[in-house]
């Protein structure tokens, strides 16, 4: 009988442990909050240069104020760039013409990445790999390696891309990798969906010269080209390590790997596949290590027929190979779409308890940007009432990078004539990964127990080494905490100092 009660007890706090541990976070302290910005929808193109700063800083502090901490910018988006670049001409969606520089002229990565480091949002340099022209009608600048090397192409349907399967397209891929990160200061590279590009019904990819002369040792194509796309993303990874190696590179892939009908092991859906159809093999990069985070597009609503979005959460929440997951959310999606439970409601809330409901699920991203600043469906409103209520800071990439840098030093209240300050000297580091890059201020009453647990306590997180104290009449107390952020946002210890207001 004994045995029987010890037995129930254990078997009762083995499910109120599985229940806590798959309990939504209300307000989670860590949480990847980003969202794209896109280059191809034109919204950038032909606008005058000082306008489009305006309206760039604009949607930062609109992105900044609904919680988001990072940000996807699209810099490459048809073998061209958003950016100085001695290999690839200007983009046609920045001037209107490719290979025109802006006038007045400005660097819009290089504007980017200061903006959003003021904001204490990370910056994700988004490239498309392959792609050189999303319509045959488009003009080539005559500078443009399409013109110097016709060899390195294929035409599918009404586009060009790179040829996955020659070591020339990988290795200028690299190159252009190589230049972004050693030039920028980026937090990240990023890839989307397009990989061999998205299949034409009946039409097969032009590679049978390639697979004639690069496909020994491969008994069918389709291994053969998500071999190629291994070969890729795996020299990518090990660039960008090389370089710098507290730059992520992540991908974001269309939602669905395979389905069941393929593999047992599959979603049970009954959509465009990953590993069939665009020869993405994305659970084997995050099993080898060779993306550093995924953001899978799971763009449907929940209850669609094809691709149910909670069937397919709950599948990738299952597959992270240990590597950090991420959702890919459709604003619009959500919005325009009721909670099959609760009519009356769109379906964030339900989306949104449904991420937070998995600990292998550290955030999502939000396409597109624009519709969060636009409030579609008064979106942006809930992240700002109550999703993103408080700050979060990213998850800390421990497998890249798991020291604190030391603490912060000398703090001390000061009165300037810009008012009454919080000043503190940045910690000593002997090395770059351990250099803090930000500093998070924690206030708390008097007398109320410190905990940095709780991000409610958060008032900033900043690259200044001070921030201005909210002074009234100077009767009463509080204690001000700040911790220093590595590039990998791992925490210091705390230093505390008490102020009266």
């Amino acid at each position: 009988m004994k045995v029987r009660t010890l037995l129930c007890v254990c078997a009762l706090l083995f499910s109120l442990t599985v229940a806590a541990q798959f309990q939504p976070e209300r307000y989670p302290k860590r949480e990847f909050r980003a969202a794209w910005i896109q280059a191809v929808n034109g919204q950038f193109r032909g606008i005058p240069t000082e306008k489009l700063k305006q309206t760039l800083i604009s949607q930062l502090n609109s992105l900044q104020e609904a919680g988001i901490n990072a940000i996807i910018f699209q810099v490459r988006p048809e073998a061209d760039a958003l950016y100085a670049s001695q290999l690839e001409p200007w983009s046609r969606f920045l001037t209107g013409v490719q290979g025109q520089a802006p006038n007045p002229y400005w660097d819009p990565m290089e504007f980017m990445i200061e903006e959003c480091h003021k904001r204490g949002m990370e910056f994700h340099a988004w490239i498309n790999p392959y792609r050189v022209k999303t319509s045959l009608k488009n003009e080539l600048a005559p500078g443009h390696v399409y013109n110097i090397h016709p060899e390195w192409f294929v035409t599918y349907g009404d586009q060009v891309y790179f040829d996955p399967a020659l070591p020339e397209s990988r290795r200028h891929i690299c190159m252009v990798i190589t230049d972004i990160v050693s030039r920028y200061d980026v937090d990240a590279i990023h890839m989307d969906d397009y990989f061999y590009p998205y299949p034409k019904q009946g039409v097969d990819f032009p590679d049978d010269a390639s697979f004639a002369r690069y496909g020994g040792g491969f008994s069918n194509k389709a291994d053969w080209r998500r071999s190629n796309v291994n070969v890729l993303i795996k020299k990518i990874h090990e660039t960008v390590r090389e370089l710098k190696p507290w730059v992520k590179f992540g991908v974001s892939p269309f939602g669905i790997y395979r389905n069941q009908k393929s593999d047992p092991l599959g979603s049970k859906t009954n959509g465009l596949q990953n590993y069939d159809d665009l020869y993405a093999d994305v659970l084997l990069w995050a099993r080898e290590g060779w993306i550093d985070y995924n953001i899978p597009q799971i763009y449907w609503q929940i209850g669609h027929p094809v691709a149910d979005y909670e069937t397919l959460v709950k599948w990738w929440a299952k597959n992270t190979e240990n590597r950090p997951l991420f959702i890919g959310q459709s604003v619009m999606n959500t919005v325009q779409n009721a909670d099959p439970q609760t009519p009356s409601m769109n379906q964030l809330p339900r989306k949104m308890a449904l991420q937070r409901a998995y600990q292998t699920i550290g955030g999502s991203c939000q396409w597109p940007a624009s519709a969060v600043v636009e409030n579609a469906g008064k979106y942006r409103d809930a992240l700002m009432a109550e999703y993103h209520k408080y700050p979060a800071l990213p998850p800390v990439f421990d497998f890249m990078d798991n020291e604190a840098p030391d603490k912060v030093r000398k703090m001390k209240p000061v009165w300037t004539e810009d008012g009454y300050l919080l000043f503190w000297t940045a910690p000593k580091y002997k090395d770059e990964m351990d250099r803090a890059v930000q500093y998070v201020i924690y206030r708390f009453d008097a007398k109320e127990k410190v905990d940095i647990s709780d991000p409610s306590h958060i008032v900033a997180i900043t690259r200044d080494n001070f921030y201005k104290l909210p002074y009234e009449n100077g009767k009463t107390k509080y204690r001000y905490v700040v911790t220093a952020l590595d590039r990998l946002h791992n925490e210091s210890k705390i230093v505390a100092k008490k102020v009266k207001l």
